[in-house]
């Protein structure tokens, strides 16, 4: 039997700190410790860019994540399951095999991710989640090694609050999550036209300012003149 890895509404299943004071000297390494805890990663797709960032308090989920990424596990994998209104869906490799259509939605590594959900992560527009199988077969709603999805709809979306682990959010490109939502289905939801993942980058940070000035007045000629 295969085991498919979906989205199914909670009402559907009855047939789914460091805390650093903010003085000028802290507020780099505040700003360094949230980049590191919390990275962020550009998904560019064949609609546009979803850039998102790793919650620090889901570290199995970002870890995962982040390993993926590194073995560019999502490089060319489609979003095989859009709903208008409510989500879109990825990362199955299965789906860069047309020859294999009935069984996108089942494939995956050869893990699943313990359950992280917190209450203080919720189903906001933009939130990265994990898709996952239903309870019936996962009691302990771990999560697919790979599958996520991104929300469009939070109010319809609200009703998957502590069923299942959102590990992060959308900090830019939520027109790109409505384009791709709006894009004409079949029957299985999955877009008619295919939208692709092309690749998942990390968006390396940004050297503090301050740092940044010291270098380059580190470079400047003591003697200017004769630079000159």
């Amino acid at each position: 039997m295969m085991k498919k890895f979906l989205l199914v509404p909670v009402l559907c299943l009855l047939m789914p700190a460091f805390f650093v004071r903010c003085t000028c000297s802290h507020k780099q390494v505040e700003n360094q410790e949230v980049t590191i805890m919390e990275p962020l990663y550009d998904i560019n797709t064949s609609m546009g860019t979803i850039r998102v960032k790793l919650y620090a308090n889901t570290p199995k989920h970002r870890e995962n994540f982040e390993k993926l990424v590194a073995e560019n596990y999502f490089d060319g994998i489609l979003f095989h399951r859009v709903i208008n209104g409510f989500m879109i869906q990825s990362g199955d490799p299965l789906t860069r095999d047309t020859s294999r259509v009935q069984e996108w939605g089942t494939g995956g590594p050869n893990h699943t991710v313990p359950a992280e959900i917190r209450p203080e992560y919720r189903h906001l527009k933009g939130a990265l989640a994990a898709a996952r199988r239903g309870d019936f077969v996962n009691p302990t709603k771990a999560s697919s090694g790979s599958q996520f999805y991104l929300v469009q709809d939070a109010d319809n979306c609200a009703q998957l609050d502590g069923e299942y682990t959102v590990f992060g959010q959308t900090v830019e490109g939520l027109d790109v999550i409505d384009k791709i939502a709006a894009v004409p289905t079949n029957f299985r939801d999955c877009p008619l036209t295919p939208v692709v993942i092309l690749s998942v980058t990390k968006v390396e940070p940004e050297a503090p300012k301050e740092a940044a000035d010291s270098t380059a007045a580190s470079q400047t000629p003591a003697d200017s003149t004769a630079a000159k």
